[in-house]
């Protein structure tokens, strides 16, 4: 089922208009899981870091033992293709996938340089409007280690997980999920990265190979120091975000999610995160993303 409008799909070395079928029942990735994506956006008549989400599709790719076929400067150049046809105002989700076709001998194994099936999505999504925000609580469930998942890919196989967070959440009441990894310590949220903010400085739990520490993230951390904000990368406990002056949340769809309540705890939409915001899509045009 579609999540967006006006669709466009590329497979096969062509582009097709709407949500073409790419899948057959017995290829590898639908029927053993051997599939990666990435995300990127079209917005404002920009696309940051358009470059860093396909070259990470590919490692995401290897990451499932899955070979890349496609490399990350054509890939961008069929996606800037494939946006030729929207509008000048139109906000895009940009969806590049791979999954493996043959399994090995083992069957659960995708065969070793084997066939590998390639597709982009194109579906219209709106960006948020300013006031749009999040509501978090605690979850049950926890990230995985490196041991037991593929936490080191974009991998559809681990989004069922984040799927219990959320639906927990939202039986509660809530709009996402705070996740903590092996250890009891904070890892992101459910479908994003997370940040707080306390006494001007900005605070992101430190990658530790449990999550995927976003390029959206990498790029706000970047930001803020350029601009002289201390940023720390850090252990983070739920209290820290209880103790937070601002707390919001990062990721390609919305880029920057402001969050009003973690369970009792209220806060304001504060002017770190308007900054953050500005400062992200300010660098987007300069850099002409």
């Amino acid at each position: 089922m579609a999540t967006g409008t006006n669709i466009r799909t590329y497979h096969n070395g062509s582009w097709h208009e709407g949500d073409t079928p790419v899948m057959r029942a017995a290829d590898h990735g639908m029927w053993l899981g051997s599939n990666v994506f990435d995300g990127a956006r079209l917005a404002y008549g920009l696309t940051p870091d358009l470059d860093r989400h396909c070259e990470r599709l590919n490692a995401s790719a290897r990451a499932l033992m899955v070979t890349p076929t496609v490399p990350a400067e054509d890939m961008v150049e069929i996606i800037r293709e494939g946006l030729e046809p929207y509008g000048p105002d139109a906000a895009v989700y940009i969806r590049p996938m791979y999954w493996a076709i043959e399994g090995g001998m083992s069957a659960i194994v995708p065969k070793e340089n084997g066939e590998t099936g390639f597709a982009i999505c194109l579906e219209e999504m709106p960006m948020a409007p300013p006031e749009h925000s999040a509501t978090i609580t605690r979850t049950r469930f926890r990230r995985p280690v490196l041991e037991d998942a593929v936490v080191n890919a974009k991998a559809a196989c681990l989004y069922p997980n984040n799927a219990r967070m959320l639906a927990e959440a939202r039986a509660k009441g809530f709009t996402n999920a705070i996740v903590a990894d092996a250890l009891g310590n904070v890892a992101e949220a459910a479908t994003a990265n997370i940040f707080a903010v306390r006494d001007g400085e900005v605070f992101t739990p430190m990658p530790n190979g449990t999550f995927l520490a976003g390029i959206t993230r990498a790029r706000h951390i970047t930001n803020l120091r350029a601009d002289g904000v201390t940023v720390h990368e850090c252990v983070m406990s739920y209290d820290d975000f209880h103790d937070a002056d601002e707390v919001f949340l990062s990721g390609n769809m919305m880029k920057v999610i402001p969050v009003t309540a973690f369970d009792d705890t209220n806060y304001q939409i504060g002017p770190m995160t308007r900054r953050i915001r500005d400062m992200y899509w300010d660098w987007a045009a300069s850099a002409k993303g």
